[in-house]
């Protein structure tokens, strides 16, 4: 049976030839320098059945080779790479890309009118139409979607390149070993919907599996709830670049709202974003959340945490302050000390038998008149039923000289009992070098020269 042949079979000057490919950054590798083969009308495109230049090259090291499907007039139609045949923007499959930018595809499927509209696109281009921008309905779209922003890929996934499974390994024929350029891996399941892919309906956007797995992930995605404290405003941005400067912050927070303070944590690679309402702070959580990039970078959006939960206080039904539930293992609270204790936190004795009021003035001795011997309280005036503290080895306090006009119980017996030292009173101990008299010092000490 005699096959009918296009315009293209005849029409050389329809054909396409190029110097370089349209490629995405997955699709080159992620080494700068490669090697590529090219050969001029090598093949058909698989859209538009054009003769094109065909360019073919290894992404890198255990890598397969790859090489261009389609011509570039098709690509720029829909702006995606000649290769793997995904956007260049956001590197998302057609079918989401248009349905987040409501396009709707009007590229010809019949053979004669494809190629009446492809030539129309290359005579527009020819006329002075930049090369690098997407043509038709692609580049008249407005291209901004929440939808894209959640799901675009903003680094390769280098994957992509790894090679194929080798046949031989599955049937258990494989004889090659670690020199096998292929996968030496399980194939996936048959069954699986991921395992049957064609490229027209990736282009044209159609029962694409991989297209409807994103879709299905963007309708199961993780939304930021605002927090139930209301006197919560402030953002955490985290997964920030090193130059990312409070200023550039500033810029892209100050649309929703006032802003009452950014502090930029650089170690952390954080930053906290503090507005005056709690309604601008809802506005700028809910408009990047899964959405802004910065340097680069997919910035992490999240609610601050309250000052009252970080100081252990919490907030009831009714939004009044209130002491968090105790831990439970944890002993109890210590009982309040009883009235008597008010004035005695330590619960000492007290240092007389008697009440102070009772006694004199001039009969009541210095507080430190004491002698070592009797430690803390003096012999004269101890509590009663307390008794005395061995004497130290070695040391024997002088007692006071006694006349026979003097009683114990006289004032001029109580002022001349031994005082009392305290190894912390020591002048010399707390720094003091100048006006301490030895002599004097030693003789109060009882110390023997």
């Amino acid at each position: 049976m005699a096959m009918s042949k296009t315009t293209n079979t005849y029409n050389r000057q329809n054909w396409e030839e190029s110097e370089f490919p349209v490629l995405c950054q997955t699709c080159l590798g992620d080494n700068p320098y490669i090697r590529m083969t090219k050969e001029r009308f090598g093949k058909e495109c698989k859209i538009c059945n054009r003769p094109f230049t065909v360019f073919r090259w290894c992404p890198g090291a255990r890598m397969r080779f790859k090489k261009t499907e389609i011509c570039q007039t098709c690509c720029r139609l829909k702006n995606v790479c000649q290769t793997c045949l995904l956007d260049l923007e956001y590197g998302l499959p057609i079918q989401v890309r248009d349905q987040a930018l409501r396009i709707k595809d009007d590229l010809p499927k019949s053979d004669v009118n494809k190629e009446y509209y492809i030539q129309n696109i290359d005579a527009e281009v020819a006329k002075g139409g930049d090369v690098s921008l997407p043509a038709g309905s692609v580049g008249k779209a407005a291209a901004h979607s929440d939808l894209l922003m959640k799901l675009a890929r903003t680094s390769p996934y280098y994957k992509r390149n790894r090679p194929h499974i080798c046949s031989f390994w599955v049937k258990g024929e494989c004889k090659r070993g670690e020199e096998c350029p292929y996968r030496h891996e399980k194939p996936t399941d048959p069954d699986d919907p991921l395992s049957d892919q064609n490229i027209k309906d990736r282009y044209y956007g159609v029962n694409d599996p991989v297209a409807e797995k994103l879709l299905k992930r963007a309708e199961a995605m993780p939304k930021l709830e605002p927090p139930e404290d209301r006197s919560i405003t402030t953002l955490y941005v985290g997964n920030l670049s090193e130059k990312v400067t409070e200023i550039e912050l500033r810029d892209n927070f100050y649309q929703y709202g006032e802003i009452r303070n950014v502090t930029l944590v650089p170690r952390q690679q954080c930053a906290f974003v503090q507005y005056t309402t709690r309604s601008a702070a809802e506005v700028a959580a809910e408009r990047t959340f899964n959405k802004l990039i910065l340097q680069g970078r997919r910035v992490t959006i999240k609610w601050g945490r309250s000052q009252a939960r970080q100081t252990g206080v919490g907030r009831d039904a009714e939004g009044n302050f209130s002491e968090l539930e105790p831990v439970p293992g944890l002993p109890g609270a210590l009982p309040l000390p009883s009235d008597d204790m008010h004035s005695n936190y330590f619960n000492l004795q007290q240092p007389y038998s008697i009440a102070p009021s009772a006694i004199p003035p001039m009969l009541m001795p210095p507080p430190i008149a004491a002698s070592p011997a009797s430690f803390f309280f003096p012999s004269q005036v101890r509590p009663v039923g307390m008794q005395a503290p061995p004497p130290i080895p070695g040391f024997e306090a002088p007692l006071p000289k006694a006349t026979p006009s003097s009683s114990a119980s006289s004032p001029a017996a109580l002022s001349s009992a031994p005082k009392v030292h305290y190894p912390s009173q020591d002048p010399a101990r707390l720094g003091a070098t100048q006006g301490v008299n030895k002599a004097k010092w030693s003789e109060m000490m009882h110390e023997p020269e």
